[in-house]
């Protein structure tokens, strides 16, 4: 299986070179560039001296940044770690490529049995950072903090149960801190739109989350379509919670403008799913009470949301919201057990919040067989 060589990439970004200009400078095409970063194939030996003068590295730096042995990254980092100050740009690819790991298993993956792991990286990157001189190493490691914060700030409030606002909103602001100094809107606009994240769903402020989800889309309109659409998809979440559904679908559509506009360089890209417009639109229309027209929507969500399993808790949660207040109870039997499911197994903060909720829903009927079951089902989850 091909291995992303996410030190290549690292470089060429530190050099604010794009994949057209590295391919144009080394004198081959842009999908070979492509192919080099994701690990498909490698630079032939006459092609390494010219890209070691496009990197500004010497030859044996270029065979570092291509392929470099676990056991040599662990003994470099660590050294490191004890000599902060020698801290190279091949380590700090090392720490990003453990970052870029660790965020592709958030949504298949329990938030808490990644803490441990993600903790230590961001230790790591925010200790080297702290001591890094060089502007170039140091703005790869600002980068890497941007990164790391917003994935510490979001598993720390999944594992939490989205109970805990306050520290994942510390790890996001750090985040926006490190951004700054890199001048990267995109790490920025992420982070921003994760606070908006918490005063949603965590605080309940419809307003603060209005005003973060703005300034996201506003912030992010300029270089990434992908961001732009996120912010204005939980801009039309925000009006929905306050009733106000002219606003929220001027947002949706605007939502919908961004993302028809997306190309195949944003930076954005891997943030972007073609189920999330359905998912916020039918968030927003159970939030509104048109709960025909969120089942609707939520129904052929659900179904392809197979390989996001945290986010189809969330979704069969929502459709299950959904039957129960159009009295289709037997239909919300199914799909509340299968979004309990999910829970089980992810533990995600969002869809244990939304299966409770759910549950209470249910209470009028507490005394029917059925009820029961997924009352017991929800017990058992609580106190596991």
């Amino acid at each position: 299986m091909a291995i992303r060589r996410q030190k290549l990439t690292q470089r060429r970004k530190t050099l604010g070179l794009s994949q057209e200009g590295l391919a144009y400078a080394v004198g081959v095409e842009r999908s070979t560039v492509v192919r080099w970063e994701s690990g498909e194939t490698e630079p032939r030996p006459w092609q390494r001296p010219k890209l070691a003068a496009v990197l500004k590295l010497t030859l044996d730096e270029v065979d570092l940044v291509l392929a470099a042995s676990p056991a040599e990254d662990d003994e470099r980092l660590a050294y490191s770690l004890r000599n902060p100050y020698s801290v190279d740009l091949v380590t700090v690819a090392r720490l990003a490529q453990d970052i870029e790991r660790l965020s592709a298993e958030y949504d298949t993956a329990p938030s808490a049995s990644l803490l441990a792991a993600a903790g230590q990286c961001h230790s790591q990157v925010t200790l080297l950072y702290g001591y890094a001189r060089s502007g170039r190493i140091r703005r790869e490691l600002a980068y890497s903090v941007a990164e790391s914060a917003t994935l510490m700030g979001q598993l720390v409030w999944d594992a939490s149960q989205r109970r805990d606002d306050v520290v994942p909103v510390r790890y996001f602001d750090q985040a926006i801190f490190a951004a700054r100094e890199t001048s990267e809107p995109i790490l920025e606009a992420h982070a921003q739109l994760r606070k908006g994240f918490v005063a949603l769903y965590g605080t309940k402020d419809p307003r603060q989350g209005l005003r973060l989800c703005q300034e996201t889309a506003l912030l992010s309109g300029p270089v990434s379509n992908v961001l732009a659409g996120l912010g204005h998809l939980h801009v039309g979440e925000a009006h929905a919670m306050l009733g106000e559904r002219r606003e929220c679908e001027n947002s949706l559509g605007a939502a919908e403008n961004s993302f028809a506009s997306i190309g195949p360089d944003d930076e954005a890209l891997a943030m972007f799913s073609a189920s999330q417009f359905d998912r916020l639109a039918g968030s927003c229309y159970l939030s509104l009470g048109v709960n025909g027209k969120a089942e609707e929507i939520l129904t052929r969500t659900a179904r392809s949301l197979v390989e996001w399993r945290k986010s189809q808790a969330i979704v069969l949660g929502n459709l299950t919201l959904a039957y129960i207040r159009q009295g289709k109870l037997e239909e919300a039997c199914g799909t509340l057990h299968q979004a309990i499911a999910l829970v089980e197994e992810t533990r995600g903060g969002g869809g244990m919040n939304v299966v409770f909720t759910a549950g209470r829903e249910l209470a009028p009927w507490r005394h029917e067989p059925w009820v029961q079951e997924i009352s017991d089902r929800l017990f058992a989850l609580m106190t596991t």
